[in-house]
């Protein structure tokens, strides 16, 4: 299904060029959407042939750049959003998204918001531990610690995955 997804984006990138740049700007794109984020980067540059470090790097960068923006501003901007009836809609959507999976957080406090971050399951992923690290106020600085090290982690498994090394290591 991810690859799917991937596959579609690659396909509306492919504006970008069929260059090492080109494909360098798709995959960070790809890492800097919600549900994507890494793990899906990490995909479309395997199947675009870029280089497996390369590709860690752009991609690790893609999916933090917003998780700043989420853990400062995010409760402030649902609270203005909440005043627009459709928006509001949207936000109270997000929020009970995060409710739901508050759980895997709460108990562990920074421990479970790594591995909800570094365990690429569906529905996990920075977006939504900065989401929820925000909505349970845990201290912000800690929090964009352990969202970067629970990406790099998803980042390593990803990596393994979509390059197929684990497959090469068996044959």
């Amino acid at each position: 299904m991810t690859e799917k997804i991937v596959g579609i984006f690659v396909g509306i990138f492919s504006f970008l060029g069929t260059t090492l740049i080109g494909k360098y700007l798709t995959i960070f794109i790809i890492s800097l959407f919600p549900i994507l984020e890494l793990r899906g980067g990490l995909i479309a540059a395997s199947l675009l042939d870029v280089p497996a470090i390369n590709a860690f790097i752009i991609c690790v960068i893609g999916n933090i750049l917003p998780i700043p923006f989420i853990l400062w501003l995010i409760t402030k901007i649902f609270e203005w959003l909440k005043k627009f009836n459709f928006m509001g809609k949207v936000v109270r959507w997000c929020e009970e998204k995060a409710n739901n999976k508050k759980d895997q957080i709460e108990k562990l406090k920074y421990l479970g918001l790594y591995l909800f971050v570094a365990v690429p399951l569906p529905g996990t992923g920075a977006w939504m531990g900065a989401l929820i690290a925000a909505l349970l106020n845990m201290d912000k600085k800690k929090s964009l610690l352990t969202i970067l090290l629970g990406v790099l982690s998803a980042g390593v498994i990803m990596l393994i995955v979509s390059y197929g090394i684990i497959g090469g290591l068996v044959n």
